[in-house]
Formats: structure tokens, C-alpha cells, sequence
């Protein structure tokens, strides 16, 4: 790896309120990284301190191998775009994308060949005589971002930049994010509480909570191999039943789930011990129904609480012996008995597919406010 930004154990206090605890990454040159998790999780903070808009309270920033956290913001070699692009409105597209070289001086040749290339990675060569009201949201987000990356920054800050797109263009604009990433070769760091932003575009995510970081590693890794229960619960859906441990040999386990059930899987590397609290994991979509207990060995005896069609697939919701729903995504290359509430349905998955979790019962929050917002409503009033 050959990093660009180096988060060395940082905290960031404000008060007494933590934003963030003992963050320690490393983000390479060229990568897409993702800071992902609920508002109020750290993220914008942690984004804030590398754009040098916050000073941590402890640990260092570190930018191409040099201490950054007591620099201030216009001399780091990092841009930002936030949600509100603040293009200005009586420029044109070109002077808008050539404000910053313009300004540090830049050759006017130089100016016009560097706004004439980053128009044509985003597209929009043909509008650079428009004026901002003239342009689509979508349009506006790439003069936002051909103008952050026009000065070539060692790192491109982006602040939840789709969050005030409709859902068609949000997605259309993730597709397009990516591509101009990789056209450009700069570092991306990505700020969002958009599960779907972060699976789709970034090389690694980091996922936060309570201004932790819980777990870091690939979309696959992340979606896959949760390391906790809230990783598994904000990524996507998940089944989490409440288990014990009944015996770890090498990199395996036992576990009992719905009173009586034993399953197999990976042990994971938390360190889970014999006669131990667990969680265990499954992804709805690994799942197996059949109507008789003999045809999968092993397989969990169910009661059929709903079942609704939902277009890709149909979803199932499950009663275990112990009270647990469980969900089972039923998708058309696999057969679905026929099933209706009350019926008796056995359910079963690959060893592999399920994940043995430390216990613990965090949940997402649903709040949509960033973390200086949430630190700021917990003061009293005065």
C-alpha cells in the first residue's frame, strides 16, 4: 500500500461528547474509501479532521507521509465537496472549473488544457459556456467535482455530494462517480449513511459506530464477514439469532440457535469460547426452504408467519421454537414450495453462509443529521 492519508489513532472530543474514538487507517494512493455508518457515527468528523476543517483532540493526520493535524485547510493538498456544490451562478461551466488555477496563478495555457480535460472526463464538454441554473442536479454535482480536481488535490473529500438527488440520478451518479475516479487516479474519500453508495463505488469502507470504527475492508469482505452485529445489521439484511457456543475446534464452531439446533460455521477470529453468548448470521438470500425435514439434513423447523411477493424475489418471514423471525429471500432459480402462514417449513443454508458474531444488539439510527448537528442538539438550553 502507498498511503496518501494516514489517520493515526485519533480522537476528537468536543466537550464531553466524543465524536470520534481512536480511529487508526490508512488510505492508499488511487483507492475509492468509504467512511460509512449512521448520523451522529463519527464519519463527518473524521472527514472534517483530514480536510483540516476540525484539529483532533489526540493522534495525528498524517498527508503523503507528513503531520497535517495543526494545518489549516487552504494549505493541505485536499479539496471537498459537499452536498451544496456552491458553484458560483454568474460563471460560466469553464470559469467555474478554472477559478482554482486562476487563482494559485496558473499559466492561462495551462488553465485551459486542465478545464478542457476534466470537462471531458465529466461529460460535459459541450456545456462549458452554460451558466449553473442552466444545468441538471446531476450536472451541476460533475462541475462540483471537475472543479475540486482541476488543481489535481492528493485526495478528493466528498461529503454525502448525492444527497440532494432523486433516487434515479443518485444512482445513475454512483455508476458515474466511480468511472471518473478511476479516469482521474486520485484518491476518493467518500462520506455517506447510503449503504447502496458505499457497496457500489468504494475499494474498502470503513464501517462507524458511536465514533468507532467497528470493521474495514472490501464491499465482499464487509457484506460477507461482518466482525459485530451492527456491521451485520446496517449492511444489508441480515438474520441474527441469538446462540450459544457448544464447542470451537481450530477454525470452527458449534452453536445452538432456537433452543436445540446445533449449526456449523467459521469460528471468526474474536475468540469465542465453549458455553459462550453468540450471535449467528445468515443473509436472507442463503437460505433454503423445503416442506420436508428429511430432504436437508439438519435443517430448521420453521413456522410460516407471512409470505409477500416483491418482484426479484419473494420474502418470507419465519417464527423459530425460541419466538426468533428469521427472513428467507426466495429468488426464481430456486424452487419455493408451497408455503402460507402456519405451516410448518424447514429452513437450511451452506456451512459457510453463516457467520458466528460476538452477541450484542446495536441498531442503525435513523437520524439524519451529521455528527456536529447531533453533538450540538445534546447540549442543554440555556
Amino acid at each position: 500500500m502507498d498511503p496518501v492519508i494516514t489517520v493515526d489513532h485519533v480522537s476528537k472530543r468536543f466537550g464531553s461528547y466524543v465524536a470520534v474514538r481512536e480511529a487508526n487507517f490508512t488510505i492508499a494512493r488511487g483507492e475509492f474509501f468509504s467512511m460509512l455508518g449512521p448520523s451522529g457515527c463519527g464519519k463527518t468528523t473524521t472527514l472534517r479532521m483530514i480536510a483540516g476543517f476540525e484539529e483532533p483532540t489526540e493522534g495525528r493526520i498524517l498527508l503523503e507521509g507528513q503531520d497535517v493535524s495543526r494545518t489549516p485547510p487552504y494549505r493541505r493538498n485536499v479539496n471537498t465537496v459537499f452536498q451544496h456544490y456552491a458553484l458560483f451562478p454568474h460563471m460560466s461551466v469553464r470559469d467555474n472549473v478554472a477559478f482554482g488555477p486562476r487563482s494559485q496563478k496558473v499559466a492561462e495555457p495551462e488553465v485551459e488544457k486542465r478545464v478542457r480535460d476534466l470537462l471531458e472526463v465529466v461529460r460535459l464538454g459541450t456545456f462549458a459556456d452554460r451558466k449553473p441554473a442552466q444545468l441538471s442536479g446531476g450536472q451541476q454535482q460533475r462541475v462540483a467535482l471537475a472543479r475540486a480536481l482541476v488543481n489535481y488535490p492528493s485526495a478528493l473529500l466528498l461529503d454525502e455530494p448525492l444527497g440532494a438527488l432523486d433516487l434515479k440520478l443518485r444512482q445513475a451518479m454512483q455508476i458515474e462517480l466511480k468511472r471518473i475516479q478511476r479516469e482521474v487516479g486520485i484518491t476518493f474519500i467518500y462520506v455517506t449513511h447510503d449503504q447502496e453508495e458505499a457497496l457500489t463505488m468504494s475499494d474498502r469502507i470503513a464501517v462507524m459506530n458511536e465514533g468507532r470504527v467497528e470493521q474495514i475492508g472490501t464491499p465482499q469482505a464487509i457484506y460477507h464477514s461482518p466482525a459485530s452485529v451492527f456491521v451485520a445489521n446496517f449492511i444489508g439484511s441480515a438474520n441474527l439469532m441469538k446462540a450459544t457456543v457448544a464447542e470451537v475446534s481450530g477454525d470452527r464452531a458449534t452453536a445452538v440457535v432456537a433452543r436445540d439446533h446445533r449449526v456449523d460455521m467459521p469460528a471468526g477470529d474474536w475468540g469465542p469460547q465453549a458455553g459462550g453468548a453468540a450471535t449467528v448470521m445468515v443473509r436472507p438470500e442463503r437460505l433454503r426452504l423445503t416442506s420436508n425435514g428429511h430432504a436437508e439434513r439438519g435443517a430448521l423447523p420453521t413456522t410460516v408467519q407471512s409470505v409477500v411477493f416483491q418482484g426479484p424475489v419473494v420474502r418470507c418471514a419465519l417464527r423459530c421454537a425460541d419466538g426468533t423471525t428469521i427472513v428467507a429471500h426466495v429468488g426464481p432459480e430456486h424452487e419455493l414450495p408451497e408455503v402460507r402462514p402456519g405451516q410448518t417449513i424447514y429452513v437450511s443454508w451452506d456451512a459457510d453462509a453463516a457467520r458466528l458474531l460476538p452477541p450484542g444488539d446495536a441498531k442503525p439510527g435513523d437520524i439524519d443529521l451529521d455528527d456536529r448537528d447531533t453533538f450540538e442538539r445534546s447540549l442543554p438550553t440555556l
